[in-house]
């Protein structure tokens, strides 16, 4: 255990020693001053103009946001055709099938929104051409997506009073070239080195130890396990994800992989302290994000070394801690940190079954998700978390007597109205879904439909709501990890999870890009001694209030009827 304990230690060192420099590199590829990279120019010029982009036109935020909104609805057709037409296509040594329509629409729709939601196991239910020109290049896209939306957000901060924005392209672009290519290439040959496939073959025919045939499913798996872990993307090139010995060999393999998923978000705060020249409020924007985190991997952690008492009751050891649904080669401290990690980033990819840990330690991953802001997806996290700043800093200056201000530009009604109304959409989604699937279950379980919504769980009870809630809060939160007990692959699950995967990936990007635009439009107002500062930790603990209070009045009660009441039956 204490082996399993230092490299949880070692996992969280190196991210942040690794985020720092990596928020100072960000800030000035946003900046547009000199680095390393700029050799990438003249690939870049070429890619503007084959696209006829001009890369010193500025943007409004209302043009920003159409061009953000326009190359992802051009990204969703294609992606839904290819997949829809994947049998009949090249590059499909294994004879996979094309997916039905409802699955290729939620398929498309999940990997463009950097949810990467999967409603199929991906050695059999993709070819070789979907993995890499489709789920791989929507990894990059989506990733870059959230990180100049972002970009758009850092340079109307900065601005003491404009029309603009920057320019979206050349963020998107940049984001790509610049970030997310460079380091998916390094991690993909560690993998490569740690055994991880990189070939075009079909599957390899074997005889195992007990002398029984197998077939073993390969292909070019390095190249996207990379992006899926650097972009927050999380969906697996097998089925079982990063639990998969091919996908992540070992335990060495599996602290890359855990930093990988936190590196970019967590850089991405300190690039604002840089971009900004406020490098107090990133500390205490990445201060508020990381007392949450910690405070969730400490409680899975000790619920899952803790073991099942269920399981204790039979007289079986568990001096490994829970073990069910875990790899043995990684431990349940590893798993742990890993579940944590990947809900609180919106990565989504697991290297042990979320549906087997325990009661506590599902809560808390739902939790996080609902939270949404710890640390968050590649660009996304900061975002939501931009929202939450808006109402500490509205509701603060109320409590104070002072006119709501954020560096400089009066908060008023209208980026009130677009605030508040991004903070309740997420709750919505979330509950009105599970409201939705929970009545169909109870009340129409024998509806004539291909799966009778009285076949959707495994589980009944506490864990079969839990399942439910889970699929939905993970859709709305941009995730993609699920509780695998829930019978998810049909019309129903496809078609109102992608309904929610839309809603909650661009309406919370579009709200605090038109906040920022419209914050940017503002006089600016000198900081006097009666400015409301945002940099200090009596905002920070307000902020981290705001926080959790809209989450506890929005979800304890569902959460209530799920995982704890679920936890509070088995003492």
């Amino acid at each position: 255990m204490n082996t399993n304990l230092l490299g949880v230690l070692a996992t969280l060192t190196l991210s942040v020693g690794l985020a720092i420099p990596l928020g100072r590199y960000l800030a000035k590829v946003y900046q547009g001053e000199r680095v390393w990279t700029d050799f990438l120019n003249p690939l870049e010029r070429l890619m503007y103009r084959l696209g006829g982009v001009n890369p010193g036109e500025e943007m409004g935020w209302q043009r920003f946001i159409r061009a953000l909104l326009t190359i992802n609805m051009l990204w969703f057709i294609f992606a839904f055709l290819v997949l829809f037409l994947q049998g009949i296509l090249p590059l499909n040594p294994d004879g996979n099938a094309s997916m039905t329509p409802d699955l290729a629409f939620n398929t498309a729709i999940s990997f463009v929104v950097n949810c990467n939601l999967q409603h199929y196991s991906g050695e059999s239910g993709l070819t070789y051409l979907t993995q890499t020109g489709v789920i791989m290049f929507l990894q990059f896209v989506s990733a870059a997506t959230g990180m100049a939306a972002l970009a758009g957000v850092y340079r109307a901060m900065q601005e003491k009073q404009s029309n603009t924005i920057g320019n979206f392209y050349v963020y998107f672009v940049q984001s790509i070239t610049r970030v997310l290519l460079p380091l998916s290439i390094v991690l993909a040959i560690v993998l490569v080195a740690f055994g991880t496939p990189m070939t075009f073959d079909g599957k390899i025919n074997l005889t195992t130890l007990q002398g029984v045939p197998q077939s073993i499913s390969q292909g070019p798996a390095a190249a996207m396990i990379a992006i899926k872990q650097l972009g927050t993307n999380g969906g697996g090139f097998f089925g079982v994800n990063s639990a998969h010995p091919l996908e992540n060999p070992n335990f060495l393999s599996n602290i890359l992989q855990t930093v990988s998923i936190l590196l970019i978000p967590m850089a991405m705060v300190f690039a604002l302290g840089y971009y900004l020249r406020r490098r107090r409020l990133a500390w205490v924007i990445f201060g508020v994000m990381s007392i949450g985190f910690l405070s969730f991997v400490v409680g899975t952690i000790r619920a899952e070394t803790a073991g099942n008492p269920a399981i204790s009751a039979l007289g079986i050891d568990q001096n490994l801690g829970s073990m069910e649904g875990k790899e043995i080669r990684l431990g349940a401290e590893a798993s742990a940190l890993w579940g944590i990690a990947t809900t609180a980033t919106s990565n989504g990819s697991v290297n042990a079954m979320h549906d087997s840990m325990t009661p506590f330690s599902g809560f808390l991953q739902m939790l996080d998700m609902m939270i949404n802001a710890l640390y968050g997806g590649v660009g996304v996290g900061l975002l939501n978390y931009y929202i939450f700043i808006i109402v500490a800093v509205f509701i603060s200056g109320l409590m104070v007597g002072r006119t709501p201000e954020l560096l400089g530009k009066k908060v008023e009604i209208r980026e009130m109205k677009i605030a508040t109304l991004i903070t309740l959409l997420h709750p919505f989604l979330i509950l009105a879904g599970t409201a939705l699937s929970s009545y169909l279950v109870v009340h129409h379980s024998d509806l004539a439909w291909a799966v009778k919504p009285g076949n959707w769980l495994n589980n009944p009870g506490d864990h079969g709501f839990s399942e439910m809630l889970y699929e939905y809060t993970s859709a709305s939160a941009n995730n993609g990890s699920g509780f695998e007990g829930l019978g998810d692959n049909n019309f129903f699950w496809n078609f109102s999870t992608g309904i929610v995967l839309i809603l909650g990936r661009f309406l919370p990007i579009i709200g605090p890009v038109a906040i920022a635009g419209l914050l940017a439009q503002k006089q600016y107002i000198p900081e006097s001694s009666g400015t409301l500062r945002v940099d200090t930790p009596t905002f920070g603990v307000m902020t981290f209030a705001v926080i959790f209070i809209v989450a506890a009045l929005s979800f304890f009660p569902a959460l209530a009827l799920g995982p704890l009441a679920e936890y509070f039956s088995m003492y």
